[in-house]
């Protein structure tokens, strides 16, 4: 018997669910849930709307972007970072999920699809202390 992958299920429940009106959408949720319990995979739920969230994105060329800061970003940040997020990405939107963090020093630290950009003060110190170590070794 061949198992069907968590992919392949979202992007089954996205092409069945494009076209559909906004007020069919709960019927058809209902019944897409009715197929995961049938099917036993009501534990791979969350796995399969993760990815069914991926595609989705993806065809819609949007950008969800996960930001740590130490406190809130200013309305100039937050345009900085769209711009370079839409430019670097071909984005035709872009979502932040800011999240607040005490534990960085300063800077942000950007987490986009499966890529990490590391611009807090903790790092850079460490990639200083790294440049001096190789430097005088």
């Amino acid at each position: 018997m061949a198992t069907t992958s968590n992919n392949d299920i979202a992007y089954a429940i996205y092409s069945a669910s494009k076209g559909k009106r906004k007020d069919e959408l709960p019927i058809f949720f209902k019944k897409v849930v009715q197929f995961l319990d049938e099917r036993h995979l009501l534990s791979k739920s969350g796995e399969i709307f993760k990815k069914l969230d991926e595609i989705i994105n993806l065809e819609e060329d949007r950008v969800v972007v996960k930001v740590s800061s130490v406190k809130k970003l200013t309305e100039k940040a937050k345009k900085e970072l769209h711009q370079f997020i839409e430019k670097r990405y071909k984005a035709k939107e872009v979502l932040f999920i800011e999240e607040l963090n005490d534990k960085l020093l300063g800077g942000v630290r950007l987490e986009i699809k499966d890529e990490v950009i590391d611009l807090t003060i903790k790092n850079k110190i460490n990639k200083l202390q790294e440049h001096l170590i190789k430097k005088y070794e």
